[in-house]
């Protein structure tokens, strides 16, 4: 009789015993085999895998399912110790980017990454320890850069070449730069923006020492000029994160067209020279990470989505506080205007009120005058009666 899923029954199955030669000539006959035995024979097992039956031998469809499974076994492997551990950085780095230190937990980095938080503690100890991490390998990447473009020959091609390694850092590495920038946690030790850019300024005052002494200059000023060109630049690296206008070369060079001309020297239309315009910059010491996994790639998707439905908050409330702003600008223009018409008026009647008063002292004063004219002709016309020689009336009383 043969093997219904039509494959040779294996040694120690239940069904092959029970119908081999000697159990047929024995008597009695032997019981029916177990109903699970027949339904499900060991050439076709199922598999704890998918669910299926896979045959253990032959080909055909069951070998398309074995190796489906081998696929799934494969996609689904565990991570080995690296992987983890680049997984969880680069998860952490896209939290410390977006929530800062102090509001990225070790739960949320668990969860981004489908892990337990053991496994968090187990690689770094903390999320102190990825922070540790992602700081070493952000100021290590900038310095890099930095480094590679002071070590052009002319001073102003090193000049133009520093500050377009910030810019490119800043365009290729957003979240790294938001970090460094922001106020660093204990846990960073000198991984800190200060940090940073007084190893970047000792560098560049070794730059001026030398510039300053072929010049005749006072060398002993470098390191005063060292700061002042590194943080003007870094500030405006700054600025330049969340605006990205104009582009990195333009902003190069209007940077190096006042620290290299100055105020009074200004050039109207700066550009690079030909030695660092169209210039990208590769560290001298890449970090290699693990390809990400559709998932890293998701979560980073969403990430990114979530930043820019943020930025797009920002703006909306921006503008819509500009508008608040210029409606309370244009009320306030317009009480001034009303103050300033309602003082109009009141001056127009107070003028008016005095030049009415002006007129009734005149018209007093003309009254005034006209009565004394009056009086004093009645009395010029009974002196003029009376004639010169006749004597007053009390006079001639008296006699």
């Amino acid at each position: 009789m043969a093997d219904p899923a039509g494959a040779t029954p294996v040694e120690g199955d239940g069904w092959a015993a029970a119908h081999s030669p000697a159990a047929l000539t024995a008597s009695p006959p032997a019981p029916p085999p177990p109903r699970a035995a027949l339904a499900v024979p060991a050439p076709a097992r199922m598999s704890a895998v998918t669910g299926g039956a896979v045959p253990s031998q032959g080909g055909g469809p069951g070998r398309v399912m074995m190796e489906s499974v081998s696929e799934s076994s494969r996609s689904r492997r565990r991570m080995t110790g690296a992987e983890r551990r680049e997984q969880l950085i680069q998860i952490g780095r896209t939290l410390f980017a977006e929530k800062g230190f102090d509001g990225t937990s070790v739960e949320e980095i668990a969860a981004s990454a489908k892990v337990s938080k053991p496994v968090v503690y187990e690689h770094f100890g903390g999320k102190e320890g990825i922070y540790a991490v992602v700081i070493d390998r952000e100021m290590q990447r900038l310095l890099s850069l930095v480094t590679q473009a002071l070590s052009a020959s002319h001073a102003l091609v090193k000049l133009e070449r520093a500050a377009l390694a910030l810019l490119q850092y800043i365009e290729e590495s957003s979240e790294g730069f938001r970090i460094l920038v922001r106020d660093s946690h204990a846990a960073s030790g000198t991984g800190t923006f200060a940090s940073l850019i007084s190893d970047i300024a000792s560098q560049v005052e070794d730059v001026l020492a030398d510039e300053f002494k072929e010049r005749g200059y006072d060398p002993k000023l470098a390191p005063m000029y060292a700061q002042m060109l590194v943080g003007m630049t870094a500030l405006t690296g700054q600025w330049w994160l969340d605006v990205r206008r104009p582009r990195r070369e333009e902003v190069a060079a209007h940077l190096v067209n006042l620290s290299w001309n100055g105020l009074t020297g200004l050039n109207p239309n700066p550009t690079l020279t030909a030695a660092t315009r169209g210039r990208i910059l590769a560290p001298t010491s890449e970090v290699r990470t693990a390809r990400p996994t559709e998932r890293e790639l998701k979560e980073l998707e969403k990430a990114r989505e979530r930043e820019l439905r943020e930025q797009e908050k920002l703006r909306r409330e921006q503008e819509k506080a500009r508008e608040r702003e210029q409606r309370e600008q244009e009320k306030a223009r317009e009480r001034e205007l009303r103050e300033q018409e309602k003082l109009r008026r009141e001056q127009e009647k107070a003028r008016e009120r005095e030049q009415k008063e002006q007129a009734k002292l005149r018209e007093r004063e003309e009254r005034e005058r006209d009565r004394l004219r009056t009086q004093e002709a009645r009395l010029a016309r009974t002196a003029d009666r009376m004639g010169p020689d006749q004597p007053e009336p009390g006079a001639a009383a008296g006699t």
